[in-house]
């Protein structure tokens, strides 16, 4: 199971958001590459990139940022604003490893099979959700589609990994929302990385416990628990 150290940039900045609200955000590190620096000489091999202007604006605002993260020699998973295929592209010609599509993926089934044929397993699809329906447009609007039933219909498609986020536990520090996770583990047949609300050791714990009898839970995302210090992921990353 891998671990994936999260770096949310707003504004040039690394913030993390509570359930992605704008009006509360803490700011961590002025430059986001510090801590993907601090991340990677700790031992991480992935980190976790989302790029909020571009969530919120439909298309990538901080592309240096995260170019300059993918120098530093990690694997980047990014997400935030990746609508448009040229975008895709560039991300990929910049050295992130796996781009996430969120809201294009669930407005455009031609769309999300046309990067699967093309990218394959560099595609992943975030599935954002609101009281178990999905959320797009950076989680301010809430859909009428079930998550469930997305991740069904989107593992049909070729789609090998899922980013599963209960919107109420992010950067809340509250714990992992485990009994959806399971549901969608044991329901769909695709790689799953968790997140939203990891803030204990015994959290990571138990999703290596959920993995032992799910193979298909591939990872979990970090975010607020290691700005915090809460957890040390170098500790982590010994287990």
């Amino acid at each position: 199971m891998n671990i994936y150290p999260a770096i949310d940039i707003r504004k040039g900045r690394c913030v993390r958001l509570k359930q992605g609200r704008a009006d509360c955000e803490t700011i961590y590190f002025n430059d986001p590459v510090e801590p993907a620096r601090l991340w990677r000489e700790a031992g991480a091999e992935w980190i976790h990139v989302v790029d909020l202007d571009g969530a919120l604006s439909g298309e990538p605002q901080n592309w240096q940022l995260v170019e300059k993260i993918c120098a530093l020699g990690v694997k980047v998973q990014m997400g935030g604003g990746l609508r448009e295929s040229v975008s895709i592209k560039k991300a990929f010609n910049i050295g992130v490893s796996r781009v996430v599509i969120g809201t294009r993926a669930c407005e455009d089934e031609v769309f999300i099979k046309t990067l699967v044929d093309r990218y394959s397993n560099k595609i992943a699809v975030g599935i954002d959700a609101k009281n178990g329906r999905v959320a797009t447009q950076g989680w301010i609007n809430t859909t009428k589609l079930k998550a469930l039933d997305f991740a069904t219909k989107i593992s049909t498609l070729g789609v090998e990994t899922i980013i599963y986020t209960d919107i109420s536990r992010d950067g809340m520090l509250y714990g992992p929302n485990f009994n959806e996770q399971k549901r969608m583990l044991s329901k769909v047949d695709v790689k799953i990385i968790a997140s939203g609300g990891i803030s204990t050791y015994e959290d990571i714990d138990q999703f290596f416990k959920i993995s032992e009898k799910h193979p298909g839970m591939e990872g979990v995302i970090i975010g607020k628990a290691l700005y915090e210090d809460k957890i040390n992921l170098a500790k982590v990353l010994r287990h």
